[in-house]
Formats: structure tokens, C-alpha cells, sequence
């Protein structure tokens, strides 16, 4: 993934307009804390657009370590674009206040499903003991989704598919070898061999994007980085496609305004 200082305005700039809107539909409808104070949010030097920025924007380079990151990329080479830079170790409490409403830019709710553009559209954050097959789980990846859902042979059981099947849905999966064979439409069976298409997600995520971390000193930087990392993905101008040399139909499935 090219890094170049044009995204950084071009991030900066789609994040400024959501928190416009963000922020309006938030303006007194936030609840109290549980003692009923109402607490001052000071303003901090550095507005929340460009936090959210900073924590995007260092998923695009080849950056392995974000502290030498922000010291020295951010606070050196980018100091014309964030003159406001606080220092270190005051940005790192000044991260969780764009928490919520990175979750909220992102529409994060479930992990596992993208479209034929290779747009993640929904996840879902689980145990390494939860099935993905449970019910609880796909009552978030199928909501609000109609059509075909293609998915793996991980995903073979007639339970769910009655259950999605209710639901306007129809899940096309493969054959496992001692199955019987049974007819499937010719596109059906184009789309299942599309499989690269979550590899190279999966392979931007973690080698680009650096989603898979083990250094985390606490849950709240742990979230951070996964959504982040999530929130970059968005931006890449790489993404994969099922149907390479089509016009796809310009949908508007993740478009913010």
C-alpha cells in the first residue's frame, strides 16, 4: 500500500465531515454517568478528527511500532499537517475518546462477511470456543442481508440454512467429499472458487494493516488497534474482486454520505 500525504487530507477530511454529523446527533442526547454529574469534556489540543486520523493513517505504511511512529513520522515528517501534536505518552490517553465513535464511523458489529467488492461489511468479535455456526453469531453477519451467502465448507449445516432460508437468505456452500453431489448453477459454483478473496483480506489485515498484534497492555488498546486497522482497510485502494474486468454497480453499500 502506497503511503503518501495526500490520504492523510483525504482522511482527515472524510473523518471531519462524519463528526459534523456525529457530533450534532450526539448534542444532548449523551446519558449521565451513574451519579448523575454532568463532567466537562475539555477540548484537548489535538481534535478528535485528527485522532481518529492518526490511529487510521498508521495502518497504511510499513510502521511495526507506533510510538516511533507518532514520535517520529507523525511529530517529524507530518508536523506541518498535526502542528498541535501533543506529546507520546498524552496521546495515548487521548485515544480512547475517539473509542465510540470509531465503532460508530464504522458500523462495526460482526467480523466474516465482505461483498463481491472485497468490502468488509460486517464482523463479529467471539471466544476461540464459539462456533461459527452459532446462532448468535450469524443473528449479526445475516442482518440486514438478502440474496446469496456464500460461505465455506466450515459452514455446511442444514440448520442454518433452514433458519436463514426463513429469513429471504439462501446459503451456498461446497460439497465435502462424502456428501452427494447435487446440481448447482454455474454462477453459484464461479463464486465459491472466489475464495482468494478472503485470503487477500485476511493478508492485508495482517500484513499491512497489522491487525494481529500480541503486545497490547490493555483491552481498550487491544479494541483500538482492531478497529483501527479495520478503519484503514476501508481506505485501500487494493481491494479484491470477485468479478475482475466487469462494471460492478456502483452501490452505495458503505458510503458514509
Amino acid at each position: 500500500m502506497e503511503i503518501t500525504k495526500d490520504k492523510v487530507t483525504e482522511l482527515f477530511c472524510i473523518i471531519d465531515e462524519f463528526y459534523k454529523v456525529f457530533d450534532a446527533e450526539n448534542a444532548g442526547k449523551l446519558l449521565l454517568s451513574e451519579d448523575g454529574v454532568k463532567r466537562r469534556r475539555r477540548k484537548a489540543s489535538l481534535s478528535d478528527s485528527e485522532i481518529m486520523t492518526i490511529l487510521l493513517y498508521f495502518h497504511f505504511g510499513s510502521f511495526r511500532n507506533f510510538k516511533h511512529y507518532y514520535l517520529f513520522f507523525i511529530r517529524g515528517t507530518l508536523k506541518s499537517y498535526f502542528p498541535n501534536a501533543v506529546s507520546y505518552n498524552r496521546f495515548v490517553e487521548l485515544g480512547s475518546r475517539v473509542f465510540f465513535p470509531l465503532m460508530f464511523f464504522l458500523n462495526l458489529r460482526a467480523f466474516g462477511r465482505c461483498n463481491d467488492r472485497g468490502e468488509i461489511i460486517a464482523f463479529v468479535l467471539t471466544g476461540a470456543n464459539v462456533s461459527d455456526k452459532d446462532p448468535a453469531v450469524f443473528d449479526v453477519l445475516a442482518k440486514r442481508l438478502y440474496g446469496k451467502l456464500f460461505a465455506d465448507k466450515g459452514y455446511i449445516s442444514q440448520k442454518l440454512f433452514d433458519s436463514l432460508f426463513e429469513e429471504g437468505i439462501q446459503l451456498v456452500t461446497g460439497l465435502r467429499v462424502n456428501m452427494k453431489n447435487k446440481l448447482m448453477p454455474f454462477y453459484d459454483k464461479m463464486m465459491l472458487r472466489k475464495r482468494y478473496i478472503i485470503e487477500t483480506i485476511n493478508d492485508l489485515l495482517k500484513n499491512t494493516a497489522q491487525i494481529v498484534h500480541s503486545r497490547h497492555r490493555s483491552v481498550a488498546n487491544f479494541i483500538i488497534n482492531i478497529i483501527s486497522a479495520l478503519g484503514a482497510y476501508c481506505f485501500f485502494d487494493n481491494k479484491p474482486k470477485a468479478l475482475t474486468g466487469y462494471v460492478i454497480e456502483d452501490t452505495k453499500q458503505l458510503s458514509l454520505f
